[in-house]
């Protein structure tokens, strides 16, 4: 019998698997790949829950691999939900929960998928999924860890999708070709206490970071790449702690978010924040500290066969030709990418990550049959 997509989603939602608890999650699709005949290996690392599942032979002249991750981001305020974040239910031509758009609907298409292609019309090739518990986390131990694995054991995609929503209105306008880079750049101004009627006496921090604070984000980074929107920087926080009014304080402390594109890179633009914070500290005397964290690098899987074998089946089942695009923020892609030439298609992600989180019923299936499509125009 083929595998309801819909059923499998509000299954999987109904597990409580908040960033890195497993919740069950895993352990369902693990059962369900096993009965068809996936060979399937929990590679979990440091307390996170991983799956990698092969239908096929090791070292297949072609595997297709689907990558997706089965942790969700914390419900926040439960009695803000009209219904019951971990219920699954469905009502009104939805299906409410948690997780339900990000991403247990595109992982439950694409297993369901994977298990109706195989058993109906056996591919001469392998079927790869690597399902993390860890997408929404640090992430260092989930795709990563598979990753690792694979490579320790000598398994290997030569193609990847993901599966994380990629359109902004209507299933099958947008899939994604790459992803921007992102940073987070801590600085810590220590200056010299005083008080505010004698300023001469101190080295005031607050004004120091706020000059730097200011030429930062008012720097135009670029205007755009061929294929990435203009990088931009975004300042998140400014903190003194300070609750006296008439003291100048000692330390003063401020957080830039940077996404860029491939004019950049995360050294590069880590080398640029520690210029222009010499430069400030050489102005004021004023001493400003970095920490960099680099989350991800930009990313590019040029315009070609892969994205082109995902365009033909989403435009196949949908009418539409999805746009390729590299907008939004990070995704496992950046890992995979290092592996195999990787695209990522999804369905409308408008409710991720919201309160009352939901996905339209009527998209899941949809969704499985491009992904089946997807698969049977790979093989072919």
């Amino acid at each position: 019998m083929p595998i309801d997509p819909v059923a499998l989603t509000a299954d999987l939602v109904r597990c409580p698997s908040v960033t890195p608890e497993e919740g069950g999650a895993l352990d369902l699709i693990e059962r369900i790949l096993s009965g068809a005949g996936f060979d399937c290996t929990r590679v979990d690392r440091n307390g996170v829950p991983n799956l990698f599942a092969r239908w096929g032979r090791k070292g297949a002249n072609r595997t297709f691999g689907f990558n997706g991750h089965t942790d969700v981001v914390p419900v926040g305020d439960a009695a803000a939900w009209t219904r019951d974040p971990f219920g699954g239910e469905i009502a009104d031509g939805w299906l409410w929960g948690r997780g339900a758009t990000d991403m247990k609907s595109g992982v439950a298409a694409f297993v369901a998928a994977a298990v109706d292609f195989v058993q109906e019309t056996p591919p001469d090739g392998a079927v790869v999924l690597t399902i993390t518990g860890d997408e929404e986390g640090d992430a260092a131990d989930g795709t990563v860890a598979l990753l690792d694995w694979m490579a320790a054991q000598g398994e290997a995609m030569s193609v990847c999708l993901v599966g994380e929503p990629t359109c902004p209105e209507r299933l099958g306008e947008m899939m994604k070709i790459g992803r921007r880079g992102s940073m987070t750049a801590f600085f810590t101004a220590r200056g010299v206490q005083g008080h505010s009627a004698y300023p001469h006496r101190a080295k005031n921090p607050v004004a120091a970071l706020a000059r730097l604070i200011d030429r930062l984000s008012s720097h135009d980074l670029d205007q755009g790449t061929e294929h990435f929107d203009a990088s931009t920087l975004a300042v998140t926080t400014f903190d003194t702690g300070n609750p006296a009014t008439n003291v100048i304080p000692a330390l003063c402390r401020a957080t830039v978010n940077i996404r860029f594109n491939d004019a950049h890179s995360g050294a590069s633009l880590t080398r640029w924040l520690e210029e222009e914070a010499a430069r400030v500290t050489a102005e004021t005397g004023v001493e400003i500290a970095l920490s960099a964290k680099i989350s991800g690098e930009s990313f590019l899987t040029p315009p070609g066969e892969l994205s082109e074998l995902v365009a033909r089946a989403v435009e196949a089942e949908t009418g539409l030709r999805p746009e390729p695009s590299t907008s939004g923020g990070t995704s496992d892609a950046r890992f995979v990418r290092a592996h195999c030439p990787v695209v990522e298609f999804g369905l409308v992600g408008k409710t991720m990550h919201q309160v009352d989180e939901r996905v339209e019923v009527a998209q899941i299936e949809p969704l499985k049959a491009i992904y089946r499509r997807i698969l049977k125009d790979y093989f072919a």
